[in-house]
């Protein structure tokens, strides 16, 4: 038994369309409810194509909020449109910071519980339940909503797959923002954008990631060098973003990014599990460690005991003679 209707809060990528994360929360959506409709601050147009080829059917689109904050806004906004589409059976949203701002405000609106940080859904007979990892993702806990409202739910990036339906443009409606009085006069005076070259991190295909093993910053770079040469991302555990070798949009783990690329190669990294949790989903897993009782050798599918500063040359090496 599935549920009516879900709608999904759909973020918008800086070129417009649908990020890889509301995609994959869409994929999932459909194959638990009859109708998926997509709500977004963004315009609406650059958007309709993509959330239509994974399942919607329609956009309620913001059309952009200029300077305004969208917490305030697009709960106020969601709220409106219940009153007037009527309420779905769910909705849910990306775990970042507008997800969590908008549905937070939402529940206090609506008086509905939530739960976020989930990696799964289900629905079971006339339930909805969802699964979230705790204790550092060595356990993970399922909670079924027994509200009698709308359940709203936050999921994690790379908890589901982002596989296309088939559909053509879903069709886009103007959703009605309004006036949210005093709580709305906050303002975004400025931008700041990361400069960034190559695939992102949580969308790369290969991954190259190094720990408190490289030694310093200066013999990091060899981490960037191999992953350029793989067409791949730079990534790091915590450790050494805490330390400032690298910005923390390089971090992988529980506090980082949640990665799953086709090949993830950790050097000198031991493999704490609050960085398990963020890429033990790779699909194939290369550790290269001095320490052979390291914790990362437990997840990796081919293990490399030896020192990084000699095996990550050599394999840099080795790439550049056969390009």
């Amino acid at each position: 038994m599935g549920l009516s209707k879900i709608w999904v809060y759909a973020e918008a990528t800086p070129d417009g369309g649908p990020t890889s994360l509301t995609l994959e929360i869409l994929s999932k959506a459909r194959e638990l409810a009859d109708t998926v409709e997509c709500v977004t601050s963004a315009d609406g147009g650059p958007m309709a194509e993509g959330l239509g080829a994974h399942g919607a059917t329609a956009v309620h689109a913001a059309g952009g909020l200029g300077e305004s904050l969208p917490g305030p806004t697009m709960a106020a906004a969601l709220e409106g449109l219940m009153g007037s589409a009527g309420a779905p059976d769910a909705i849910f949203f990306g775990q970042t910071y507008e997800g969590r701002d908008v549905m937070s405000r939402l529940s206090v609106a609506l008086d509905q519980p939530v739960l976020t940080n989930n990696v799964d859904v289900v629905v079971d007979g006339d339930t909805l339940v969802v699964e979230e990892p705790v204790f550092g993702g060595t356990k993970n806990v399922h909670t079924a909503f027994r509200n009698s409202g709308v359940k709203l739910a936050t999921f994690r990036p790379k908890s589901f797959n982002a596989e296309p339906s088939g559909g053509g443009a879903a069709a886009v409606s103007e959703l009605a923002t309004g006036d949210v009085g005093a709580v709305g006069a906050a303002r975004v005076v400025d931008r700041h954008a990361e400069e960034r070259s190559g695939p992102q991190l949580d969308e790369a295909a290969v991954v190259v990631a190094g720990g408190r093993g490289m030694g310093d910053a200066e013999r990091y770079q060899v981490i960037e060098e191999l992953a350029k040469l793989l067409g791949g991302a730079p990534g790091a555990s915590r450790a050494i973003v805490d330390a400032g070798w690298v910005p923390f949009a390089y971090q992988v783990g529980q506090t980082g990014k949640v990665v799953k690329p086709t090949v993830y190669l950790a050097a000198g990294i031991s493999g704490a599990t609050q960085h398990l949790v963020g890429m033990k989903g790779s699909k194939h897993i290369i550790a290269v460690n001095k320490d052979p009782e390291a914790p990362i050798f437990s997840v990796a599918d081919l293990g490399i005991i030896g020192d990084a500063h000699k095996v990550l040359p050599a394999l840099v090496e080795a790439i550049r003679a056969r390009q």
